[in-house]
């Protein structure tokens, strides 16, 4: 498994911005498929935005779409978030995984490798 920080959240007001990171520490980056989740209190964990190994190919939740955009830099072994337009009900901790193969990228419990999480707050 692959060992992931992410780093980035913080308080905003709503209509602002934010860009998380996510540093992992595998030198076999480049051959992972990266994903961002967050998790509402009371709510599950849902899925975010996910990006392929070249980061060519890329994918978001309809909630996001639009506002959200995902980037990663294989020389740097880190996975980006920016968050543009932020609004309330996008407050949440927000997690970065990793797994090899780039099937169900939209599934939380197909991923085998977590960061701590970095909580989100946006307020009205």
């Amino acid at each position: 498994q692959v060992q992931l920080v992410e780093s980035g959240g913080g308080l905003v007001q709503a209509g602002g911005s934010l860009r998380l990171s996510c540093a992992a520490s595998e030198r076999t980056f480049s051959t992972y498929v990266m994903a961002w989740f967050r998790q509402a209190p009371g709510n599950e964990r849902e899925f975010v935005s996910s990006i392929k190994w070249s980061g060519a190919t890329t994918d978001y939740a309809d909630s996001v779409k639009g506002r959200f955009t995902i980037s990663r830099s294989n020389a740097k072994n880190t996975v980006y978030l920016q968050m543009n337009s932020l609004k309330p009900e996008d407050t949440a901790v927000y997690y970065c995984a990793a797994k090899r193969t780039d099937l169900n990228t939209r599934r939380a419990q197909d991923f085998g490798s977590w960061g701590q999480g970095t909580q989100v707050t946006v307020s009205s």
